[in-house]
């Protein structure tokens, strides 16, 4: 069962945190067609925030078609996201890992290596876009 982390320091709203670590979990394969979801009281108990809070982030993943709400039962994982190579144990996230221990050591904190990674993305996004043209 996954277990939410808020943090209120991001400006990110709370319930967008929810719905942003609810789709990392079925990315990784952490979350799967079938699993339950933690109920919204659960949710509370473990971050105190408010009902309507988990709720409404549970409705946009409804919304979404990732999650079913079945009365009196609880909210169900409905499908997977990701190509199935993104898992919590494969070979890229040990590779990953060390990347960012690497990192670290040369003192690039967490957004540094955020945006360093994003960057790479977007230059490789640009050079198939490229491939796309010719």
């Amino acid at each position: 069962m996954v277990e939410f982390r808020i943090d209120r320091r991001t400006g990110v709203a709370t319930y967008v945190q929810i719905v942003q670590q609810t789709k990392h979990a079925l990315r990784l394969g952490l979350l799967e067609p079938g699993d339950k979801l933690p109920t919204a009281r659960e949710v509370v108990e473990a971050t105190a925030i408010n009902p309507n809070t988990v709720l409404k982030a549970y409705r946009e993943l409804e919304r979404e078609g990732l999650v079913e709400a079945r009365r009196g039962l609880g909210t169900f994982v409905t499908r997977s996201l990701g190509g199935g190579q993104a898992t919590a144990d494969t070979p890229l996230r040990a590779e990953l890992t060390e990347w960012v221990a690497r990192a670290r050591e040369a003192g690039l904190e967490r957004d540094d290596m955020a945006a360093l990674f994003t960057s790479v993305l977007d230059d490789l996004d640009d050079l198939n876009d490229m491939g796309d043209d010719a």
